[in-house]
């Protein structure tokens, strides 16, 4: 294998670069905004809405992927989470997802997503294996790794504050 430098022309056969600029054509602001922290299955799960141009996340797209949750968190003990899990739902240009994002022991996270057609949640399936989040998903789950470390890890209050702390960190804007 060979070290790659700004000299080297040209690039490796599996870089895509027509692929690469087309997604980079395709690539816009996606807004993201908090729909606050629910109970299911015994845990505090923070809800996001993410929505691609044209689609919105209504009440009744929340509920429904909060009965996916809740569903997928019955199990969360045998899986080793902590109770804390964030919820994102991803109105998404080519069909509808949802994604579990639970803290779990040892350190590590467990990550359900379920796809499916665009405006039916109901008919979400968990997603083909080795699927993982979008560009926008990703940057949710990266805020949300930052606020769990930062107020539940590192946080010096009793851990009902530090709750409280985390669940008040959220997400809200334009995400690129």
């Amino acid at each position: 294998m060979g070290r790659m430098d700004d000299r080297d022309h040209e690039l490796p056969a599996a870089v895509d670069t027509k692929a690469l600029l087309a997604l980079s054509d395709e690539h816009h602001d996606r807004p993201v905004r908090p729909l606050g922290t629910h109970e299911a299955a015994g845990h505090l799960v923070k809800v996001y809405a993410l929505e691609a141009p044209g689609r919105t996340v209504t009440e009744q797209d929340a509920d429904a992927a909060l009965r996916i949750a809740e569903a997928h968190l019955r199990l969360g003990r045998t899986r080793g989470s902590l109770g804390l899990a964030v919820l994102i739902v991803h109105a998404g240009g080519d069909g509808d997802y949802v994604l579990v994002h639970t803290w779990i022991e040892g350190l590590m996270a467990d990550l359900a997503i379920f796809a499916g057609p665009v405006g039916r949640l109901d008919e979400l399936r968990p997603g083909r294996t080795g699927l993982a989040p979008c560009v926008w998903e990703a940057a949710v789950i990266s805020h949300e790794r930052d606020a769990y470390s930062r107020h539940v890890l590192d946080g010096g209050a009793t851990i009902a504050d530090r709750l409280r702390a985390w669940q008040n960190d959220t997400l809200e804007g334009s995400l690129r």
